[in-house]
Protein backbone atom coordinates (compact mmCIF):
# COMPACT_ATOMS: atom_id res chain seq x y z
CA UNK A 1 0.00 0.00 0.00
CA UNK A 2 2.80 2.39 0.69
CA UNK A 3 4.13 1.86 -2.83
CA UNK A 4 0.77 2.90 -4.34
CA UNK A 5 0.64 6.02 -2.18
CA UNK A 6 4.19 6.96 -3.10
CA UNK A 7 3.40 6.67 -6.82
CA UNK A 8 0.29 8.81 -6.48
CA UNK A 9 2.22 11.73 -4.91
CA UNK A 10 5.24 11.62 -7.17
CA UNK A 11 4.50 13.49 -10.46
CA UNK A 12 5.12 11.89 -13.80
CA UNK A 13 8.38 13.08 -15.51
CA UNK A 14 6.41 14.78 -18.33
CA UNK A 15 4.56 16.83 -15.71
CA UNK A 16 7.85 17.95 -14.20
CA UNK A 17 9.00 19.23 -17.61
CA UNK A 18 5.68 20.98 -18.15
CA UNK A 19 5.78 22.70 -14.76
CA UNK A 20 9.43 23.70 -15.28
CA UNK A 21 8.67 25.16 -18.73
CA UNK A 22 5.70 27.15 -17.39
CA UNK A 23 7.72 28.52 -14.48
CA UNK A 24 10.53 29.58 -16.81
CA UNK A 25 8.19 31.22 -19.36
CA UNK A 26 5.93 33.13 -16.95
CA UNK A 27 8.48 35.91 -16.22
CA UNK A 28 9.18 36.32 -19.96
CA UNK A 29 5.48 36.63 -20.83
CA UNK A 30 4.79 39.00 -17.94
CA UNK A 31 7.75 41.22 -18.90
CA UNK A 32 6.70 41.26 -22.56
CA UNK A 33 3.23 42.47 -21.59
CA UNK A 34 4.52 45.36 -19.48
CA UNK A 35 5.23 48.76 -20.95
CA UNK A 36 8.60 50.31 -20.30
CA UNK A 37 8.22 53.18 -17.86
CA UNK A 38 7.69 56.43 -19.70
CA UNK A 39 10.72 58.69 -19.63
CA UNK A 40 10.07 62.04 -18.05
CA UNK A 41 11.82 65.34 -17.61
CA UNK A 42 12.17 68.02 -14.97
CA UNK A 43 11.59 71.49 -16.46
CA UNK A 44 12.88 74.76 -14.98
CA UNK A 45 11.70 78.14 -16.24
CA UNK A 46 13.20 81.59 -15.69
CA UNK A 47 10.97 84.38 -16.96
CA UNK A 48 12.57 87.83 -17.27
CA UNK A 49 11.83 91.19 -18.89
CA UNK A 50 13.73 91.69 -22.13
CA UNK A 51 14.38 95.41 -21.61
CA UNK A 52 16.08 95.17 -18.20
CA UNK A 53 16.56 91.46 -17.32
CA UNK A 54 14.44 91.72 -14.17
CA UNK A 55 12.39 88.66 -13.16
CA UNK A 56 8.69 88.56 -13.94
CA UNK A 57 6.78 87.43 -10.87
CA UNK A 58 3.35 85.79 -11.01
CA UNK A 59 3.63 85.06 -14.74
CA UNK A 60 1.54 82.14 -16.02
CA UNK A 61 3.55 79.37 -17.68
CA UNK A 62 1.05 77.19 -19.56
CA UNK A 63 2.18 73.74 -20.79
CA UNK A 64 0.35 71.62 -23.39
CA UNK A 65 1.41 68.27 -24.84
CA UNK A 66 1.25 68.10 -28.63
CA UNK A 67 0.03 65.08 -30.57
CA UNK A 68 2.00 63.51 -33.42
CA UNK A 69 0.45 65.99 -35.89
CA UNK A 70 1.48 69.00 -33.79
CA UNK A 71 -2.02 69.71 -32.49
CA UNK A 72 -2.39 70.89 -28.93
CA UNK A 73 -4.05 68.41 -26.59
CA UNK A 74 -6.60 69.67 -24.09
CA UNK A 75 -4.90 68.26 -20.98
CA UNK A 76 -2.55 71.15 -20.23
CA UNK A 77 -1.74 72.83 -16.95
CA UNK A 78 -0.46 76.12 -15.58
CA UNK A 79 2.47 77.11 -13.38
CA UNK A 80 3.05 80.48 -11.70
CA UNK A 81 6.46 82.11 -11.35
CA UNK A 82 7.76 83.07 -7.92
CA UNK A 83 9.29 86.44 -6.92
CA UNK A 84 12.51 85.48 -8.73
CA UNK A 85 10.65 84.70 -11.98
CA UNK A 86 11.19 80.95 -11.56
CA UNK A 87 8.84 78.00 -11.95
CA UNK A 88 9.57 74.26 -12.08
CA UNK A 89 7.74 71.04 -12.74
CA UNK A 90 8.81 67.39 -12.67
CA UNK A 91 7.42 64.32 -14.44
CA UNK A 92 6.78 65.82 -17.87
CA UNK A 93 6.82 62.93 -20.39
CA UNK A 94 9.23 63.09 -23.31
CA UNK A 95 7.73 64.45 -26.52
CA UNK A 96 6.54 67.69 -28.10
CA UNK A 97 5.42 70.40 -25.70
CA UNK A 98 3.91 73.85 -26.26
CA UNK A 99 5.01 76.49 -23.76
CA UNK A 100 3.07 79.74 -23.43
CA UNK A 101 3.94 82.53 -21.00
CA UNK A 102 1.40 85.21 -20.10
CA UNK A 103 2.20 88.20 -17.88
CA UNK A 104 0.37 91.46 -17.26
CA UNK A 105 1.80 94.35 -19.32
CA UNK A 106 4.05 92.15 -21.50
CA UNK A 107 3.68 90.37 -24.84
CA UNK A 108 2.51 86.77 -24.66
CA UNK A 109 5.22 84.24 -25.50
CA UNK A 110 4.64 80.92 -27.25
CA UNK A 111 6.99 78.24 -28.58
CA UNK A 112 7.00 74.48 -29.19
CA UNK A 113 9.81 72.38 -27.73
CA UNK A 114 10.96 68.77 -27.99
CA UNK A 115 11.37 67.39 -24.47
CA UNK A 116 13.97 64.62 -24.68
CA UNK A 117 16.33 65.09 -21.73
CA UNK A 118 15.98 64.27 -18.02
CA UNK A 119 16.23 67.99 -17.14
CA UNK A 120 15.74 71.12 -19.25
CA UNK A 121 16.11 74.81 -18.44
CA UNK A 122 14.30 77.61 -20.24
CA UNK A 123 15.19 81.29 -20.03
CA UNK A 124 12.34 83.23 -21.58
CA UNK A 125 12.53 86.96 -22.17
CA UNK A 126 9.19 88.73 -22.41
CA UNK A 127 8.98 91.83 -24.57
CA UNK A 128 7.08 94.99 -23.74
CA UNK A 129 3.81 95.46 -25.62
CA UNK A 130 3.96 97.05 -29.06
CA UNK A 131 2.66 100.55 -29.32
CA UNK A 132 -0.73 100.78 -30.96
CA UNK A 133 -2.33 103.68 -32.72
CA UNK A 134 -6.05 104.09 -32.46
CA UNK A 135 -8.33 106.49 -34.32
CA UNK A 136 -10.74 106.61 -31.42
Amino acid sequence: MTGAVARRWWPHPSRIWLVTAVLLLVPVVVHAGQKDPEQSSELHFLIIRQENGKPVRNASVVLHKLDKDGRQRSDGFELKTDNEGKASVDGIPYGRLRVQVIAHGLQTYGEDYDVKQPAMEFKIELKPPKHQISIY
